[in-house]
């Protein structure tokens, strides 16, 4: 597999205005630039709230902004003028098939509301993505500490709350409205109609607890899941230390996984030994599941006394699944990022030239890859010139008047 330029990718012939700033709404437009679309990020002069957000360089340079916004286009805008907000109009609203779609995390003002939008253009379709699904601000920890992982998360013996470090829903969320964008464009080709999306943080967790069956399960049994620590849930799988004190994380999905588990473990007399005391049937899940502390025990000593490298050795030979627990260095240092087509060279202006992800998914064997992230308003007078026809004396009267902003790095 080997990765290329999206101009040919899925999504050619689609253009998004991104009005957005975080994660969601970025991610959203970066997965549609990836796949082909053209992204126009539009943001306040100077930058949004996120363009400084760290992590950063040892010079102050956003890594953040830069990886969530690989690709785009990028028009500054001063929104707070009328002036400006009537460019921001004309370019969602440009005539043309691929045009009049926007993306936002930013709404709740009635000058880019799906409403005037269709004033202009009948078929504009619009995706606003909410905190909560009444309006009212919401993030990835706010809204995750409202749903109960927190509650569930950590060692076992801890009495507090723990959140985790993936913005998951920002990113759930992010692939939600690439997924609804597409689906929007697909039914306009098809009909002829604009869509107006709303795309609550809030619902999109909702939606994933509930289709996880956390929520169902409180709802048809009366109770939650117990709190497991490391514990897979529902099946056996657990984190073991070894002698020189790696860490491994261990999951018997299936009869063979244990099996082979107990056999390699040594364990196999004693762990039916332990069945048989307990009345237990450990062919199914639930047994399994239900008497993790005592197997754990017995699969323990064997993790203690073997190395890192030995353990993985005889694991290799075994149908366990297992992985060693590695930091964000262990894996850079490993090779692996060379190693994976789906990574290759990006030279960043501001960062630096690193190894950049393409999009997760291959076609016909291609992992398809944007550009780097252009520096607020570096684009702002092509961008005029290109979709409303702008002459550049006129885009830099625009910037003279302080409606635009332009950079050149």
């Amino acid at each position: 597999m080997t990765t290329q330029n999206t101009s040919t990718g899925p999504l050619a012939g689609l253009r998004i205005i991104e009005i957005s700033s975080f994660v969601a709404a970025p991610l959203c437009g970066l997965t549609l630039s990836q796949l082909g679309a053209e992204v126009i990020r539009i943001d306040p002069i100077g930058g949004a709230s996120d363009y400084n957000r760290w992590p950063v360089t040892d010079q102050g340079e956003s890594i953040y902004w830069t990886g969530l916004n690989k690709g785009k286009k990028s028009l500054a805008v001063n929104m707070r003028s009328d002036d400006g907000q009537a460019l921001v109009q004309q370019l969602v609203t440009a005539p043309g098939p691929g045009n009049g779609i926007l993306v936002t995390n930013a709404g709740g003002r009635a000058w880019m509301s799906h409403a005037t939008l269709a004033a202009l253009r009948d078929d504009v379709i619009t995706l606003e993505i909410l905190g909560r699904r009444d309006g009212s601000p919401g993030v990835d920890y706010t809204v995750n500490a409202g749903l109960g992982f927190p509650m569930m998360t950590g060692p076992a013996d801890h009495a507090g709350v723990v959140n985790h470090v993936l913005p998951a829903w920002d990113m759930a969320c992010g692939l939600h409205a690439a997924l609804a964008i597409t689906s929007a464009a697909r039914n306009r080709d098809a009909t002829g109609s604009g869509s107006q999306i709303t795309l609550p943080l809030e619902d999109v967790a909702l939606a994933t607890a509930g289709t996880l069956g956390y929520l169902t399960e409180v709802q048809i049994n009366g109770r939650s899941r117990e709190f497991g620590g490391n514990a897979v849930y529902g099946t056996y799988g657990i984190d073991f230390v070894t002698s020189d004190d790696e860490r491994f994380m261990l999951v018997a999905l299936t009869t063979r996984h244990f099996r082979d588990l107990t056999a390699v473990t040594g364990t196999t007399v004693a762990v039916d030994a332990v069945e048989s005391a307990l009345g237990a049937d450990f062919t199914t899940e639930a047994d399994r599941y239900k008497h993790r502390d005592v197997l754990t025990a017995l699969f323990s000593r064997w993790f203690r006394e073997h190395s890192g490298p030995e353990v993985a050795a005889a694991l290799d030979k075994t149908s366990v699944l297992f992985e060693r627990y590695r930091s964000f260095v262990d894996v850079v240092e490993s090779g692996e990022l060379e190693n994976n087509p789906m990574f290759s060279p990006l030279d960043q202006p501001r960062i630096g030239t690193y190894l950049a992800a393409a999009n997760p998914a291959s076609f016909n064997g291609v992992h398809l890859a944007t550009g780097a992230a252009s520096a607020v308003g570096e684009d702002s007078v092509a961008v005029l010139a290109d979709i409303l026809g702008l002459p550049s004396e006129a885009a830099l009267e625009l910037v003279d008047r302080g409606i635009i902003g332009a950079s050149s790095t």
